[in-house]
């Protein structure tokens, strides 16, 4: 594993990133073939192992030493009220890592994997180690959320800290994040990146009611208008709308593709950075995820990985095709719960086969309500 005896400049990451190696996943390939079991028996297992063999460019895999890098910072934007919680939470929670008494800390001891809080911006010091860029990010909603040069400061710090990790042994790095505000970020930056409607790409965040996420929605449509992000330079992106946790995580996502160690995606935020760094660095696509999230609308495909994935919990047989998938009716809907995602198309999509089979459960059906207010009413008056 090539390993810098000190860390690399951005630039110096982007140019060690290579594709996925087709030689080690074809050789990882023939040896999950070669096990006596029905051929893809282990399903998206067996898809994840193959990638790895891909990105560490060797069919052996271990990921015996595993580490959580979890980037804690504030955000200038909730001086726009745009939260359920102040911005005195962010450091209260990311010394609770500390103390292992955060959710995040106690999976962490359950999968054995060791955590690391890394206080890249937060608003006050606090005994979680400091790799800080500034003292959080300004309100982007009155003007940039930090300057080009923090901006790659902050990649930077994401890049280093992930090389010592690297350096340490960790064989498997997994990317979380702590920032009071942090969702407004995220859904900004990604409507910039993918040229989608603000609304499409906001939620709640931890909680908020209606009226707040009307005002986070109206902070990310006044920062994107007022500092007008440009979206073929995602470091531009970054500087006007975006939190130094986001960059932080986007560091880890491309040193780990430089140096070919996976890098797991997990929530909105998270990937939101993954998309930060395939825009930084096009092949860091391909090395840097381990089977990204796929109800993060981050791409269209992503949605139609969602309603894959739903369909066959309900037994129907799917094949993808070039162009989009091929479906064939299941005999017989099977019992399941289905998943939403907050993806009012996938909620609406789901509620007919529902309708016509017992033991098929809905999650969170109601955030439909976003396009079509009424809808479910208007089931009732007109399916008997």
């Amino acid at each position: 594993l090539p390993i810098c005896e000190q860390k690399m400049t951005l630039q110096e990451t982007i140019e060690q990133i290579h594709p996925l190696s087709k030689e080690a996943m074809d050789r990882a390939k023939a040896h999950w073939d070669g096990i006596a079991k029905p051929l893809h028996s282990l399903g998206k297992l067996e898809d994840v192992l193959i990638q790895i063999a891909g990105i560490t460019g060797k069919e052996e895999i271990s990921i015996e030493k595993r580490a959580l890098l979890t980037f804690c910072a504030d955000n200038g934007v909730v001086e726009e009220n745009v939260t359920q919680s102040g911005q005195e939470v962010t450091a209260t929670v990311a010394e609770n890592f500390l103390q292992e008494k955060a959710t995040a800390a106690i999976l962490c001891r359950g999968a054995h994997a060791d955590l690391f809080p890394i206080d890249i911006g937060m608003a006050r010091d606090t005994k979680v180690p400091r790799y800080k860029v500034a003292y959080g990010t300004k309100n982007m909603a009155k003007g940039p959320a930090m300057t080009r040069e923090e901006a790659v400061r902050a990649l930077e710090t994401g890049i280093a800290v992930a090389e010592e990790k690297i350096a340490a042994g960790y064989q498997l790095m997994a990317t979380g994040e702590m920032g009071i505000g942090n969702t407004t970020t995220s859904s900004a930056m990604a409507a910039v990146f993918l040229n989608q409607p603000v609304p499409e790409l906001t939620g709640r965040g931890a909680g908020l009611s209606s009226e707040g996420l009307a005002r986070k929605i109206a902070a990310i449509e006044k920062a994107i208008a007022i500092n007008q992000p440009d979206p073929s330079d995602p470091i531009d992106v970054l500087a006007k709308v975006g939190g130094f946790d986001i960059a932080g995580m986007a560091g880890v996502f491309l040193a780990g593709a430089a140096h070919g160690v996976p890098v797991v995606m997990d929530g909105f935020i998270s990937c939101v950075a993954a998309l930060l760094a395939a825009r930084i660095a096009p092949f860091a696509k391909e090395p840097v995820g381990i089977e990204g999230i796929s109800h993060i609308r981050l791409q269209e495909c992503d949605r139609i990985n969602a309603i894959e994935e739903n369909l066959t919990e309900l037994g129907v047989r799917v094949e993808e095709t070039e162009n989009g998938l091929r479906i064939y009716p299941a005999e017989r809907i099977k019992p399941c719960q289905i998943k939403t995602y907050d993806d009012h198309r996938v909620a609406m999509s789901f509620t007919l086969p529902g309708l016509k089979a017992e033991g098929v459960e809905i999650i969170d059906p109601y955030c439909c309500r976003k396009t079509f207010e009424d809808f479910y009413e208007v089931l009732e008056e007109s399916v008997y």
